[in-house]
């Protein structure tokens, strides 16, 4: 409840500060367009979620796309995070937060130059896709990198180059930044990780008896709308990283059995955290542009693992910002994107 309060609050003071500094400078706030559209996922064909193929995408194009008809716009894809929705950040509903009004103000202030942003539906059975490839879920690395891309390219003025593309999110799209982006420098130049999920390997030892019988609990879709958050959020990456076709009705496989942790499990999720993976990709990573990531310092998991990230891109001599705030996982995030993620790729990405 004291989180939930401080949340608000600082949602309250971020507008409140919005609202006067346009004022106090007499800037006219320009509005840009949101367009709420639906893509076809060749990628996500056959997933045996049987969550839908057709997902709502949310496109944000700045106010100087309509008066300047001519201009071309790099692109920032953003993924969300999990039990989020595009239509929860676009402003289409009522959540904690909104970002086009967070872009409309930067904009207006002339805090960075304009570009379009664009966000992916990730929702599915198990409330997040974990932006993976996965027979379960259906192939979301594909999805994102390379048909979400295309049909950006193939329908707005975009710039049609890696240069010109960046990468964020938040959470669970945090680790969907890191993922893709270490393993697609070809089609993203820049990326930013706002409070990252799921860095790390699960440590078994450290998973309460409680939530490994509340996971094992779980056999029908009927659980997992009645499972809590973090129950939830195993399943979800049980489906994305041990997805097992034969194994109805969930189709994956668990890291419990019998009230102990399953250590096959867990070693497949272990090889799709990207702390655990980095080595393989540091050429990838040595061809970005830009990298930035930060947390809140109440959030203390995953503050110590971009700590950690930090440490291990240092050894390596890669590039990067990193910074452990005063905050939460949610409260300032509307602030960063504000202060630091817009400006971050005002100043990486290609014009």
């Amino acid at each position: 409840m004291k989180q939930i309060f401080q949340t608000v609050l600082s949602i309250r003071l971020l507008n409140s500060l919005v609202f006067n500094g346009l004022h106090a400078q007499n800037v006219k706030l320009n509005k840009g367009t949101v367009l709420h559209v639906k893509l076809h996922g060749e990628s996500l064909n056959g997933n045996l979620d049987g969550d839908s193929t057709d997902r709502h995408v949310s496109v944000y194009l700045p106010a100087g796309y309509k008066t300047n008809p001519k201009r071309h716009y790099p692109v920032v894809y953003f993924l969300h995070g999990f039990t989020d929705n595009d239509s929860k950040w676009y402003g289409l509903t009522k959540h904690w937060i909104n970002l086009p009004a967070i872009l409309d103000t930067v904009f207006s202030l002339g805090r960075a130059k304009e570009m379009i942003f664009v966000t992916p539906d990730a929702d599915t059975k198990f409330r997040g896709s974990m932006y993976s490839n996965s027979i379960t879920t259906g192939n979301w690395e594909d999805f994102v990198a390379k048909e979400l891309v295309a049909y950006m390219d193939a329908n707005y003025r975009t710039i049609p180059k890696a240069a010109s593309r960046g990468l964020a999110g938040h959470s669970m799209g945090g680790y969907g930044t890191m993922r893709i982006g270490e393993r697609h420098p070809d089609v993203f130049s820049g990326i930013y990780l706002l409070s990252p999920a799921s860095l790390a390997p699960i440590d078994a030892s450290t998973m309460p008896h409680g939530m490994l019988s509340a996971i094992e609990a779980v056999k029908t879709n009927d659980d997992i709308t009645k499972a809590d958050f973090f129950v939830k959020y195993a399943l979800a990456s049980a489906a994305a990283w041990s997805p097992n076709p034969n194994n109805p009705p969930l189709f994956l496989d668990l890291p419990v059995k019998n009230g102990q942790p399953v250590m096959s499990v867990l070693n497949k999720w272990a090889a799709n955290a990207p702390l655990a993976s980095l080595d393989q990709y540091i050429t990838n990573l040595k061809q970005l542009h830009a990298i930035a990531f930060d947390a809140g310092n109440q959030d203390k998991d995953i503050a110590a693992n971009i700590t950690l990230l930090n440490t291990e891109l240092n050894k390596y001599g890669i590039k990067h910002t990193y910074e452990v705030y005063t905050g939460t996982h949610i409260d300032h995030i509307g602030q960063r994107i504000s202060q630091k993620v817009v400006a971050f790729f005002s100043d990486n990405l290609s014009f």
